[in-house]
C-alpha cells in the first residue's frame, strides 16, 4: 500500500477508537482496560521478537522504540486499571486522630 492509504487507515482508526471508547459506561472501563492490557502484552512480545531477529541497525532502533512504547503502554494500563478498581472498593473508615475525643484539658 502507498503511504497515503496507510496514513488514512491510521487516522480513521484513531477516530473510530476514540468514538468507541468514549461511549463506554464507567462500569465497563475496568474490563475494557483488562482486555486492552492483554492486547498490549501481545504487542510487547511481538516487538521483542522483531527486535531479537533483526540485523539492520535502523530496524533494531525502531524495534527498540516499539518495545519501550509498548512497555510504557502496558504499565500505564495496569496503573489505570488499579486506580479504577480502587474506585469500586468500599470506603475505609477514617482513623481517629491521636488526642481527639479525649475531653477537656
Amino acid at each position: 500500500m502507498d503511504p497515503i492509504t496507510l496514513l488514512t487507515v491510521v487516522v480513521l482508526s484513531v477516530f473510530v477508537g476514540f468514538e468507541v471508547v468514549s461511549k463506554v459506561t464507567s462500569k465497563l472501563h475496568t474490563p475494557l482496560m483488562s482486555g486492552a492490557n492483554a492486547i498490549h502484552g501481545i504487542i510487547l512480545v511481538g516487538a521483542i521478537i522483531v527486535a531479537g531477529q533483526t540485523s539492520d541497525p535502523w530496524l533494531l532502533a525502531i524495534a527498540l522504540v516499539a518495545v519501550v512504547l509498548a512497555t510504557a503502554n502496558l504499565v500505564g494500563g495496569f496503573v489505570v486499571t488499579d486506580r479504577m478498581l480502587e474506585m469500586f472498593g468500599g470506603r475505609k473508615r477514617a482513623r481517629p486522630r491521636p488526642g481527639a475525643g479525649e475531653g477537656g484539658a
